[in-house]
């Protein structure tokens, strides 16, 4: 084994692109107007490390990692180069964006070919570190950081190299351990490890004993396991209802050694290997793709939800931009949010009102959802819309929508006749439909001789009218404005209404009316109205959004509101929480689609279904969870600065559901274990 490999390069040695990212270039680096510097880039031999040229003094940091970049896009795409660079360098201009709240790299290469050449390079290497089994990166991150260890380069571990190497990948052991391990692995007596020997000693670093039990339990066909040992593990084990073919398959697709192969066994590589694959994962691998009923009305589903969705970061003075949307819609996200206001110039703005938020034009919105909308699904987009403007803008956002979104854009129902339902997710593929104030009942959509007066004064959004609330500190009253024909044409299955009650919505409220409710009222409904609240959402689209006093974009819980069958619970996606991890787990299944099927007690108007108090029902199905914890890795350091800084890591369990489902367990923790193997 040589520390000059590395497993980012598998399956792309030789390629030209790799070739190109690994000579690296100048490209013109931009920050402003009046910032633009050559800079140089250029691959590391990792394949996973990209240096960039600083002339800053002291600069602790010259590189960043492939897997922190989450796209990279041709053209000037990001808001900087929109701002900062002629129309004419389009072709020339590219942009990395990162993972998180760092900022978008904006570049210019030299031509245009020179930027297509840097553009599709990074996505090559990106794809290729992307699609990597489990095994393949924990091979790739140790084979990293044994390069880091060896500080001469000779391609040799000393035993102070082999020290800085366990410290890297977070094991602690003491000097002892460390002389005994590396006099195991020195059959040369050379006093440094090279070749063989490091093979030797990444073999028992990497030596999952955990793995061994489990396997020698089930391997009763000389010491391996046939596809009958298999599917009892799969069976007993893992609680999957599969037959002897499926092990069959599992065997052809994952042994690594075909001997083993040729007879129809797994070896204990093969075995690891599988663990490793999707197969092996707890997701349901026949769940990654759309497998739900896609055809019943839109209110009988989970609606993947955005709040302020045009915000980076906190609600009071950090940035808006377009990368918001383009984020949030490439997490398969299906309601975002417009703040809508008059722009200076005469175009619609969209910002937080009252903020110091910065502000980024309405028509720019408009065409990044039209360009990302439907990348990683293909079902509806709804746009909640949150009107502050005058009518002149009004009638401009009505423009900019049918003009950039054109044929996609709902502007009439679906069918010849008045509907009494929502059409379905599969009827409105690739459809935009716009969330906001009608003038008058959808009836009127199918009377062309209608006159209806844009200068009507309507009641403005329950959400608009908490923002001044919050702004002002002055008890919420119901604030009238004008509306503009146009404008409110574009609102066909989702016009907001503010609620009055579950008597009154079920005497009066249209199915397309729909509510909004800030998340303490929500709460309150969903603890002491449940089942009202439940049958409410049947039938018609219930939206929660955060409290105004969540000044710091942070989260509060949608179980509960998923619970009572609300289908649209926006969260401030642009914050990494427990409460977006609940989010994006929850939107997983069904193909990521950001549309999931209510269960059957949820979509029923007689249902009496209660989450706070089950006490009758077919949902009362009791199940017991049994988890073994077997062990993990790569687990990070607290402290990255600090060379001791070693995690004692601990596993927690969490169900998530009913309150009567809820749940917690977790393992012992382990001191000074970063490789991470608690005991069960």
């Amino acid at each position: 084994m040589e520390l000059n490999g590395s497993a980012g390069k598998q399956g792309l040695e030789g390629d030209a692109d790799l070739q190109f990212l690994l000579a690296g270039g100048e490209l013109l680096k931009v920050r402003s107007n009046s910032w633009k510097k050559n800079r140089t880039f250029k691959l590391q031999e990792d394949c996973r490390t990209i240096w960039q040229e600083s002339r800053k003094a002291m600069r602790s940091s010259q590189t960043f990692s492939i897997d922190d970049i989450e796209a990279v896009r041709l053209g000037r795409q990001s808001e900087g180069l929109q701002k900062y660079t002629e129309e004419a360098l389009e072709d020339r201009c590219f942009s990395i964006i990162f993972k998180g709240r760092r900022k978008n790299l904006d570049l210019i290469a030299s031509s245009k070919e020179d930027a297509c050449k840097w553009v599709t390079s990074l996505e090559k290497v990106i794809t290729n570190l992307r699609n990597l089994s489990s095994k393949q990166k924990t091979e790739h991150w140790i084979y990293n950081c044994m390069r880091n260890a060896d500080k001469n380069s000779d391609n040799k571990m000393s035993l102070k190299e082999l020290k800085h190497f366990l410290h890297q990948i977070n094991i602690e052991v003491d000097d002892e351990y460390a002389q005994m391990l590396f006099a195991k692995c020195d059959k040369s007596k050379s006093g440094q490890l090279e070749g063989s020997e490091i093979e030797y000693f990444y073999k028992l670093l990497t030596a999952r004993e955990e793995i061994d039990v489990i396997y020698d339990k089930y391997a009763q066909t000389n010491r391996q396991m046939s596809a009958k040992d298999l599917l009892s593990f799969l069976q007993n084990e893992q609680q999957e209802g599969v037959s002897l073919d499926d092990a069959l398959k599992l065997i052809e697709k994952y042994e690594v050694d075909n001997a083993a192969k040729e007879k129809q066994q797994m070896t204990k590589d093969g075995f690891l290997m599988y663990l490793h694959q999707p197969e092996g994962m707890i997701l349901n691998p026949a769940h990654k793709d759309v497998y739900q009923d896609m055809t019943q009305p839109l209110s009988h589903y989970f609606i993947s939800s955005s709040h302020n969705t045009y915000l980076m970061e906190d609600q009071l003075k950090g940035p808006s931009s377009t990368e918001a949307y383009i984020r949030a819609l490439m997490k398969s996200c299906r309601c975002v949010e417009l703040d809508c206001w008059d722009g200076s110039d005469g175009e619609p703005i969209i910002y937080h009102g009252y903020t110091l938020t910065s502000k980024i034009l309405f028509k720019d919105v408009i065409k990044a959802i039209k360009e990302y909308a439907f990348k990683t699904s293909e079902y509806p987009v709804i746009l909640s819309l949150e009107n502050h403007c005058s009518l002149e803008q009004q009638k401009l956002m009505a423009k900019h929508m049918t003009s950039i979104l054109g044929d996609a854009l709902l502007a009439k129902p679906l069918g010849d006749e008045m509907p009494t339902t929502f059409p379905s997710p599969e009827e409105l593929k690739g459809r935009f439909l716009i969330k906001g104030k009608r003038l008058n009942k959808l009836e009127e959509a199918f009377s062309p001789s209608s006159t209806t007066d844009e200068n009507e004064s309507i009641s403005e959004d329950d959400e608009a009218a908490d923002m001044v609330e919050d702004a002002e500190k002055k008890p919420k009253k119901s604030k009238k404005m004008k509306l503009a024909k146009e404008l409110s044409d574009l609102v066909i299955y989702c016009k907001s209404v503010h609620f009055q009650g579950f008597e009154h919505a079920r005497e009066s409220q249209e199915f397309y009316e729909m509510s909004s409710f800030k998340e303490g009222k929500a709460e309150k409904l969903a603890e002491e109205s449940a089942n009202e609240f439940v049958c409410h959402n049947v039938d018609k689209l219930s939206r929660i959004y955060p409290a105004g006093s969540r000044a710091d974009s942070s989260n509060y819980n949608p179980v509960p509101l998923w619970t009572a069958g609300c289908q649209i619970v926006a969260l401030n996606f642009q914050t990494p929480s427990d409460e977006m991890d609940l989010n994006q787990g929850w939107f997983l299944p069904n193909g990521m689609s950001g549309y999931l099927m209510k269960p059957e007690f949820l979509r029923d108007r007689a249902s009496e279904f209660n989450p706070v108090n089950l006490t009758k029902g077919k949902w009362l199905q009791h199940k017991t969870l049994h988890v073994m914890v077997i062990s993990a890795q790569q687990l990070p350091k607290i402290n990255k600065k600090k060379e001791s800084s070693i995690v004692d890591p601990l596993v927690r369990v969490e169900i998530h559901g009913v309150p009567a489902d809820a749940a917690s367990r977790e393992t012992d923790y382990i001191e000074d274990n970063g490789r991470g193997c608690p005991s069960a």
